[in-house]
C-alpha cells in the first residue's frame, strides 16, 4: 500500500532578497523554518533544500544498513552517517546536485571491515532516498489568479 510524505513551502519576493518558509506539518517537526539566498549560498542562519535533502539520505541509509545488518545476523551497536550533497553553482541551466557523499561509521559486534563495507554497499543500493535520487520528478503547475 503506497503512502505519502510532504513538506510545504512558501516564498515571497525575488530570487536574491526574498524569503521564504519550510513546513513539516505531517510530523510537526518543524513549521515556517526560514530559507533564503543567503541560507541557501552564504552564511545566514537558516536551512536550505540541500541540507534537508542531505538529512533525509543519511537518516534513510543509516536505517537501510540497520536493516541489512540485521537480516545477516548482526545488531549495531551505534550507527552515525554523515551525507554531504555537492553542489555546483555554475552548471548550465543552473545551480546542480552532482552528488551525494554518505559517510558512515559504526559499531557493530562480531563483524569484520570487509563485511562490513559489502552490506554497507548493499544498504547504500537499497536505501529509498539513494533510490529516489535517479527517478524521474512529476510536476503538477497551477497559475492562481
Amino acid at each position: 500500500m503506497a503512502f505519502k510524505r510532504y513538506a510545504d513551502a512558501q516564498w515571497s519576493g525575488d530570487l536574491q532578497s526574498g524569503t521564504g518558509s519550510m513546513s513539516t506539518p505531517q510530523s510537526g517537526l518543524f513549521e515556517a523554518q526560514n530559507y533564503s539566498f543567503k541560507t541557501r549560498f552564504g552564511d545566514e542562519k537558516g536551512t536550505n533544500p540541500e541540507e534537508l535533502l542531505a538529512a533525509a539520505h543519511a537518516g534513510c541509509f543509516s536505517m537501510a544498513l540497520s536493516a541489512v545488518l540485521g537480516k545477516e545476523g548482526f545488531t549495531p551497536d551505534s550507527i552515525q552517517t554523515r551525507a554531504e550533497a555537492t553542489m555546483e553553482p555554475g552548471m548550465d541551466p543552473g545551480p546542480t546536485i552532482t552528488g551525494v557523499k554518505l559517510i558512515v561509521s559504526a559499531k557493530v559486534p562480531g563483524i569484520d571491515a570487509a563485511q562490513f563495507e559489502q552490506l554497507a554497499q548493499a544498504a547504500k543500493a537499497g536505501c529509498v532516498v539513494s533510490r529516489a535520487l535517479a527517478v524521474p520528478v512529476g510536476l503538477e503547475a497551477t497559475l492562481l489568479a
